[in-house]
């Protein structure tokens, strides 16, 4: 029991630290930092849905043969279309778009990108529950330390997550703790999304690979929609790119020598 509350709970725990960065780091956060939070948090989730979710996937399905792509193929694709569809429903926020200090649009505008980031988190708490559920089930092909891994990476990337969520709305003028509770809450999905996933395992387990695609193919939309952009805008540097391989390289080792 307390290696699977680690598991559901680590990558909340990541969100709450890169949150409380706004209690230690004065005034905005560079430029510079922020492209390599950015980039290094892409680096781990490309990793971890290779690794943690498509892999297994594929190895899942084994018995089709030459077609034991299909269920990831498939689970990936449907992953992509779910966030492009809810980037529809849901108003599309930049972090760094402008609000007036003190303004009625700056609570709506905070609201709404805690919803957005919160909504965005559900597959990653979904990923962390399905693995977790794979693993209890008994499935040889997804260790205790393969879930652990997997968590473990998401958590890295909440890390600069709820940084980039808390320190651009103390920097409008909200209070410090005001700030750090929307950050705490965009994370709070997490949780009960893996929790929710084990719960329903005797349903998922027998979808499991179609499942595992899904994550994957969600957490591969938010990096190409919104990690990657972020980590390039501006001013040319190479810092996000070079950061983005940190993060892939350290979620691949974690992966491969945990699992």
């Amino acid at each position: 029991m307390t290696q699977v509350l680690s598991v559901i709970f680590l990558p909340f725990l990541g969100t709450v630290l890169g949150a409380a960065c706004v209690f230690f780091l004065k005034g905005q956060m560079h430029l510079g930092l922020q492209r390599a939070l950015t980039g290094f948090a892409a680096g781990v989730m490309v990793a971890a849905s290779i690794w943690s979710l498509i892999i297994p996937a594929m190895e899942q399905s084994e018995q089709l043969g030459k077609l034991a792509f299909l269920p990831a193929l498939i689970g990936v694709w449907i992953g992509f279309l779910f966030l492009l569809v809810l980037d529809h429903v849901v108003p599309h926020l930049h972090l760094n778009s402008e609000c007036p200090e003190g303004s009625v649009c700056n609570l709506g505008k905070s609201s709404m990108m805690v919803l957005a980031v919160a909504l965005h988190n559900l597959p990653e708490g979904m990923a962390v529950g399905v693995v977790a559920a794979g693993w209890l089930r008994g499935d040889a092909s997804i260790s205790a330390a393969a879930a652990l891994a997997l968590s473990l990476g998401i958590a890295i990337q909440n890390l600069p997550e709820g940084a980039i969520i808390s320190m651009p709305l103390k920097s409008n003028g909200m209070r410090r703790g005001k700030a750090f509770g929307y950050g705490v809450l965009s994370g709070v999905i997490e949780p009960i999304g893996a929790g929710l996933t084990i719960a329903l395992a005797s349903l998922v387990v027998p979808i499991l690979p179609y499942v595992l695609g899904f994550a994957a193919g969600a957490m591969l939309y938010v990096v190409v929609e919104e990690l990657v952009p972020e980590m390039s805008e501006g001013e040319h540097s190479h810092i996000g790119t070079i950061f983005f391989a940190v993060g892939f390289t350290l979620m691949m080792v974690l992966d491969v020598a945990l699992g």
